[in-house]
C-alpha cells in the first residue's frame, strides 16, 4: 500500500469505523475483544503509528514528564541519577513519553520552575530526586492535584491522605549486606564511612551496618568505629586516616562510593590489609575492583514510570510504593581477609 497508513486505511482493513480504531488505541477496555484483536491486528500489518499531535489535540496532553537535573557532584556518585534516568527515558519512549529536563538552584526554584511549566501546558507530570524529611515539592504538587512519582521515600510521616507514589531502594538492607558478608570473611572491626547524620538517607545507612554489627561490638564501640563526613573522595581518605589511627579496623562500609574510593585509596597507599565496599556500585567502582552494593536502577526506573502512568490515565496503581531490594557486587577490595596478627577485637 503505498504513503503512510492512517486511522481510515485501518479502519478499512479491519472492517470498521475510525472510532473503533480510536477507541482501540485510547480506550481498549469500552472494545470488544474480538473487534479489539482485529483491529490490533491490521495496526500491525500496517505498520500504523497514532499521530502523537493528534493525540495531544485530543486529550490536552503534552505527553512530557518533567525532571529537575541535578547539579554535578563530584561526577562520581552522579552517574547512579543518570543510570535511573536513563532507564526511566527508556520506559517513556515505549508509550511515546518524552522526559525534560530543567534546572533549579533549590526547592523552592524548582516549584517556581513546576508552576511556570504548568501554566505553559508543557508537562504532564514530573519525577522527583533527591528527597529530603520535610520535602515542601510533593506537598505543592499535590496541593495542585498534578501527577507525579519520587525515587526516593517521603522521609516524614505522611497521613493517608498525603501518601504519595514513590520508588525507593533499601539503603538500610545494603550496608547490612555489606556489613554481614565482611563479618563472614572473619572481620569484627569494621568501620563505617557515611554522611552527616541526618533524619534521611544518611541514618537509613547507616542504620544497615549498626544492625549488623549490634551483636559484635558495643554501642559505644560503634561510635568510634564510625565517621559522618560530607560525601567526596578526599573525605573518605581522611576518614580512614582518622579510624585507623584511633580504632584500627580491619574493613570499612562506606556509604557511597566516593567515600570508598577515598578510603581504598589511602589503605593501598600506606599498604595496609583492609576490606573496602561501597555504594552505588559506580562504573569507578568497577575500573579500580571495588566491591560495592548495587541498586537495580532499571526496575526503579520502570516501576516509577509505571507509577506516574497510571495517575495520568486516571487509575489508583496498587501498590503505589516500591522498596527495592539491592545486592552486592563483589570485587577484590571485598575479598580481603582480616590479618589475624593486627586484628583487634571488642575484649581487646
Amino acid at each position: 500500500m503505498a504513503g503512510r497508513p492512517t486511522i481510515n486505511t485501518v479502519a478499512a482493513a479491519a472492517g470498521v469505523s475510525r472510532q473503533t480504531v480510536s477507541n482501540t488505541i485510547n480506550s481498549p477496555q469500552i472494545v470488544d475483544p474480538r473487534t479489539r484483536q482485529r483491529v490490533l491486528a491490521a495496526i500491525e500489518q500496517l505498520n500504523y503509528t497514532p499521530s502523537a499531535a493528534a493525540a495531544q489535540l485530543r486529550t490536552r496532553r503534552s505527553r512530557v514528564i518533567g525532571l529537575r537535573l541535578q547539579p554535578e557532584t563530584d561526577g562520581i556518585n552522579g552517574a547512579v541519577l543518570d543510570r535511573f534516568l536513563h532507564a526511566f527515558t527508556v520506559a517513556a519512549q515505549r508509550e511515546s513519553y518524552r522526559v525534560m529536563l530543567f534546572t533549579a538552584p533549590d526547592d523552592a526554584a524548582e516549584i517556581a520552575q513546576y508552576s511556570q511549566l504548568v501554566a505553559a501546558s508543557n508537562v504532564d507530570a514530573f519525577l522527583l530526586t533527591s528527597t529530603h524529611a520535610g520535602d515542601p515539592r510533593t506537598a505543592w504538587l499535590a496541593s495542585q492535584g498534578l501527577p507525579f512519582v519520587t525515587f526516593g521515600r517521603p522521609w516524614t510521616q505522611l497521613s493517608e491522605a498525603d501518601r504519595h507514589a514513590w520508588v525507593d531502594v533499601d539503603g538500610a538492607a545494603g550496608t547490612r549486606l555489606a556489613t554481614e558478608h565482611l563479618l563472614q570473611l572473619g572481620h569484627r572491626r569494621i568501620a563505617y564511612v557515611g554522611f552527616p547524620r541526618s533524619a534521611d538517607l544518611a541514618d537509613e545507612r547507616l542504620s544497615g551496618w549498626a544492625t549488623a554489627m549490634a551483636d559484635v561490638v558495643s554501642a559505644e564501640s560503634r561510635e568510634h568505629l564510625a565517621r559522618h563526613v560530607c560525601d567526596g573522595v578526599d573525605a573518605g581518605s581522611r576518614a580512614a586516616e582518622s579510624l585507623l589511627a584511633e580504632s584500627e579496623p580491619t574493613a570499612f562500609v562506606c556509604a557511597s562510593d566516593s567515600l570508598a574510593l577515598g578510603a581504598l585509596s589511602h589503605v593501598r597507599r600506606i599498604g595496609q590489609r583492609c576490606a573496602v565496599i561501597g555504594f552505588d556500585d559506580t562504573p569507578v567502582a568497577a575500573a579500580v575492583d571495588l566491591a560495592s552494593v548495587a541498586q537495580p536502577l532499571t526496575q526503579a526506573a520502570e516501576a516509577a514510570f509505571d507509577l506516574v502512568l497510571a495517575q495520568l490515565n486516571g487509575e489508583s496503581p496498587s501498590p503505589r510504593q516500591y522498596l527495592l531490594t539491592p545486592h552486592l557486587a563483589l570485587r577484590g577490595s571485598g575479598s580481603v581477609t582480616p590479618d589475624p596478627s593486627t586484628s583487634r577485637t571488642e575484649s581487646e
